[in-house]
């Protein structure tokens, strides 16, 4: 596969700022959209980075559930944020920090303890002009050093709780020339009953952007098809921007598609000129290929993935999802994952197990679907499925191991059971005297060193390897001594930590306590979802081998 082109940054042209905000809903694609043009930038030779703006009161999103906000995405820097800073490296590929995500409870924090320090000589402390402010100047740190700086507002034009963001970016905009500024307005576009483009929900959206001080420049339009040009007319006629500041962004096969879909409208090429960098900008002959190669690579079979967890919800484990596209991109395959529910594994779902290719057991927290998990890593290590287990599924393989095979009755986690008579996964010691929950496990990224002539060292060719993390229990050391002799083997450590686990003898068997899926990207898939993905195509090339075999055999004996 081609590797990621380097894109320096130039200082002569000065910080690019790029505002997205969406309107009539949520959830219609802004953060794709918005990194789509900036892979775009990025290709025509620029240096882009990006910035989310989440508008709730949390601090981070560490401490919500997944139903409430999909994943929690960690950073190289510990930083536990939106899912869409996942979204961002990916396309962007770059790795970014804590300071690229502008949370309400981030800010209020910030200007209260500076209140309180008594930085503001006796002022009144207000929203206008101490939080925008604030807001202001979180945007101009993140964007130092680079070309370009997209910027997501999250949610949706009309909320409340995003007001104090819309009007800094409405100071922005009269702070900085003209020229260094753009705002995109991202619009649902439904058809009616009678299959029309109906145009009325954008612009009442315009309406609402345009009454707190906004003037779109751009408009991207999300449909089911392609905006005809006379929706695009009629938008930019009641909008009051040029036709050719109107793009459709109309529904892909896959999310990687959409930078196509964004270059063939020309979106990318109408923000260059409009920035006036057209003479800065790479030739498009001269432009990188590699992001349109590694998505359109040609697909011949599909593998089948159980994904054991207890969220039916793709969003909670996007970047796992992410991960196996991009080592199925790498080894031409498709990647099938269905979702089985932990909890009712014994009752229901065991049978699905057995129609799956590979399983794997995700991260998670608390008691529920625990046993369920377990019961995946018992089915997967006596059948000889491969098997990826991914922090507290990493956890689980240890405990099934040591339940079904070491013959330590009831042997748990101290975090589901305390009263285990054998906690084979305890607290960090660092974690004892930890009372707040938000930003307090062991995050961020940490090196693992990996035994040679192993699994894992086969998977990422060295030594070692740099993973991001996000635990409070880990394995036990007291019961190193009882899998000292095991064919189940930790081959990687940090310290006196285990940090990755194999099996010996198993087709693949693979559990790490980092999250190696955070750091998986397009052209460069993660190791071990790679090493999952390439058994499962082995196993399964092997399965058929044996059948045609098999089926020869029968031929001759009648």
């Amino acid at each position: 596969m081609p590797t990621e082109s380097n894109t320096e940054y130039d200082p002569s042209l000065g910080n690019k700022f790029i505002f997205v905000t969406g309107g009539v809903m949520s959830g219609l694609g802004k953060g794709i959209t918005a990194a789509s043009t900036g892979r775009l930038l990025k290709n025509a030779g620029f240096d882009v980075t990006a910035v989310k703006v989440d508008p709730y009161l949390n601090v981070d999103a560490g401490t919500m559930n997944p139903y409430q906000h999909g994943e929690v995405y960690v950073l190289e820097d510990g930083g536990e944020v939106d899912l869409d800073l996942g979204n961002y490296e990916r396309f962007l590929g770059v790795d970014m920090t804590s300071d690229h995500n502008i949370t309400t409870g981030k800010t209020y924090q910030h200007v209260i303890e500076a209140e309180r320090a008594g930085d503001y000589l006796g002022k009144t402390v207000q929203i206008i002009p101490h939080i925008t402010n604030d807001i202001k100047r979180r945007i101009r740190e993140a964007a130092e050093g680079t070309d370009v700086c997209i910027v997501e507002v999250g949610g949706t034009v009309g909320d409340i709780e995003g007001m104090p963001y819309l009007e800094a970016l409405r100071q922005f905009a009269h702070e900085e020339p003209e020229e260094n500024v753009l705002f995109v307005h991202v619009t649902l576009v439904p058809y009616s009953k009678n299959g029309e483009q109906k145009t009325k929900p954008t612009q009442h959206s315009v309406k609402e952007v345009r009454s707190i001080g906004l003037q779109p420049d751009v408009i991207v339009g999300r449909c089911e098809d392609r905006l005809e040009r006379s929706t695009k007319e009629k938008i930019a006629l009641f909008c009051d921007i040029p036709t050719e500041a109107v793009f459709s962004n109309p529904d892909v096969e896959d999310v990687y598609h959409v930078p196509l879909m964004v270059e063939e409208e020309g979106l990318d090429q109408y923000v260059i000129e409009r920035f006036g960098l057209a003479d800065e900008a790479l030739p498009r002959e001269e432009r990188t290929t590699e992001w349109r190669e590694i998505v359109t690579t040609e697909k011949d079979g599909e593998v089948d993935i159980a994904l054991v967890g207890k969220y039916d919800l793709e969003d909670a484990y996007m970047s796992i999802h992410e991960s196996l596209k991009h080592a199925g991109f790498e080894l031409g395959v498709e990647v099938d994952v269905h979702w089985v529910d932990a909890d009712e594994m014994a009752d229901h779902h065991t049978e699905r197990l057995e129609r799956a290719d590979g399983i794997i057991v995700p991260g998670g927290f608390g008691m529920r679907g625990t046993e369920g998990k377990i019961e995946a890593v018992q089915y997967a290590r006596e059948n000889e499925v491969p098997f990826l287990g991914l922090c507290l599924g990493f956890q689980m393989a240890v405990v099934e191991y040591a339940r079904n095979v070491l013959g330590l009755e009831d042997a748990h986690s101290a975090e589901m059971e305390p009263d285990t008579p054998h906690p084979v996964i305890d607290i960090l010691p660092e974690q004892y005297e930890v009372e707040n929950m938000g930003g307090t496990m062991r995050l961020g990224e940490h090196v693992t060193v990996i035994e040679p002539e192993t699994l894992a060292y086969e998977l990422y060719e060295d030594t070692s390897c740099s993973e991001r993390h996000r635990h409070r229990y880990e394995v036990n050391p007291e019961y190193f001594d009882d899998f000292e002799d095991e064919p189940l083997i930790f081959s990687g450590t940090a310290g006196n930590r285990m940090e990755i686990l194999e099996l010996e003898g198993h087709p693949f068997f693979f559990g790490t306590q980092f999250h190696p899926e955070y750091t998986s990207r397009p052209g460069r898939p993660s190791p071990p979802f790679l090493g999952l993905v390439e058994a499962v195509i082995e196993e399964t090339e092997g399965d058929s081998g044996a059948n045609a075999e098999a089926e020869s055999e029968t031929e001759v004996t009648h």
